[in-house]
C-alpha cells in the first residue's frame, strides 16, 4: 500500500506515538508485508525469530518491538505492539467507508458492462468494458476488474484476509487494506470468494477461469490461462504461475509456488512448492505416477501378508 504523499519518519512516529531511530526527515512512502516490501515501505515484526528477516528485507523502515542496531540506510519505529500499530496505519490510510447505495458514486463502470440486480459495487471500484456481473455479487472497495470479465451469482471479491494474532483475550485481526485485481477475460464462477491483500493485491491474471465455490486467499497471485475447478481452496500468499490446472477440491498451504503448466489432480493437498510442467496427486502431494504406483503396491499388502502366514 502506497501512501497518498511522502511522509517523514517523524510524522509517522507522531501518528503512532512511538520512538524512532534515524533521520527525522527519512522518507516513508508506504507499508507492506514482508514478501512484497520495497524501499520506502514500512514492514512490521514482533517476534525475535523474524527480526533479521525484517531488518534485511527491502523495506527501509522497520516497525519493531525492541531497540536494535539500525542497518545503514534504514530507519526504525520502536513500538510496544507493532501488530497494533500496523493496524493503526491501515485504519489511517485506508479507512472503512460506509456505503448506502448499491453502486457507489465513486465506482467507474466501463461501456457495455451489465450489473444484474442485487449486486453491490463498492467505493472506488473500477470495472472495465463488456463485463457481466450476475446477481448478488459483492465487489468490495478499491477492487479493479478488467474488460470482458464474467462473475457469476453470489461471488464475493475483496473480503478481509484470514490473518489473526492470538492474544490472551482472543484473536486480534490484522486489518486488510489491500485490493483484488482481476485482469481481462477472467471468468469467476458462482459462490467464489476472493480475499483482498493485507496491504498489497490479490491478483488473477488474464484469461484464467474459476469454477464455482473456489476460495482464493489474501495476496495470492494466479497467472494467465489457469483452470481452477470447484471447491478448491487456495491459501494466502500463494503464487500460481501461468497455465496451471487445479482440479476439484485441491487445497494448498500458504506461501508456496506452483510452477507453470503444472496439473494438480482432484483432492490433492499441496503442502510444498511444485515444479512446473508435471502432474501431481495425493496428500502429501507427489508426482501422479509415483503416487499411483504406491496405491497399487498398497493393494498388494493383503496378498503379501497371506504369503507370509
Amino acid at each position: 500500500m502506497k501512501f497518498p504523499k511522502v511522509y517523514s519518519l517523524e510524522e509517522i512516529a507522531n501518528l503512532l506515538n512511538c520512538e524512532f531511530i534515524g533521520d527525522k526527515n527519512f522518507e516513508v512512502l508506504g507499508m507492506n508485508e514482508i514478501h512484497v516490501v520495497e524501499p520506502g515501505d514500512i514492514v512490521f515484526v514482533d517476534h525475535p525469530k523474524y527480526y533479521d528477516k525484517a531488518l534485511q528485507s527491502a523495506a527501509t523502515i522497520v516497525l519493531i518491538n525492541k531497540k536494535v542496531d539500525c542497518p545503514e540506510g534504514k530507519a526504525l519505529l520502536i513500538s510496544d505492539d507493532p501488530f497494533r500499530d500496523f493496524n493503526t496505519l491501515t485504519r489511517h490510510f485506508k479507512p472503512f467507508q460506509f456505503a448506502n447505495v448499491a453502486i457507489a458514486s465513486t465506482a467507474e463502470i466501463g461501456e457495455g458492462t451489465v450489473i444484474q440486480p442485487n449486486s453491490f459495487v463498492g467505493n472506488y471500484v473500477k470495472i472495465g468494458k463488456n463485463c457481466l456481473i450476475h446477481s448478488n455479487v459483492s465487489i468490495y472497495d478499491h477492487t479493479i476488474i478488467g474488460d470482458n470479465v464474467i462473475i457469476h451469482a453470489g461471488s464475493i471479491l475483496g473480503a478481509d484476509a484470514f490473518y489473526y494474532k492470538k492474544r490472551p483475550e482472543g484473536f486480534d485481526q490484522l486489518i486488510s487494506g489491500g485490493r483484488v485485481v482481476i485482469e481481462d477475460n477472467v471468468g469467476i464462477g458462482a459462490l467464489c470468494t476472493i480475499d483482498k491483500g493485507v496491504t498489497g493485491d490479490t491478483t488473477i491474471k488474464e484469461g484464467t477461469k474459476l469454477d464455482n465455490q473456489v476460495h482464493v486467499g489474501h495476496d495470492t497471485v494466479i497467472g494467465k490461462k489457469c483452470l481452477i475447478a470447484s471447491q478448491t481452496g487456495i491459501a494466502g500468499c500463494v503464487v500460481i504461475e501461468d497455465e496451471v490446472t487445479l482440479w476439484g477440491q485441491v487445497g494448498t498451504t500458504s506461501g508456496i509456488t506452483i510452477g507453470a503448466k503444472a496439473v494438480v489432480q482432484g483432492q490433492t493437498g499441496v503442502t510444498k512448492s511444485l515444479e512446473g510442467g508435471k502432474s501431481y496427486f495425493g496428500t502429501p502431494v507427489e508426482e501422479s505416477r509415483e503416487k499411483l504406483k504406491q496405491f497399487a503396491n498398497i493393494k498388494k499388502i493383503p496378498e503379501i501378508l497371506n504369503k507370509l502366514k
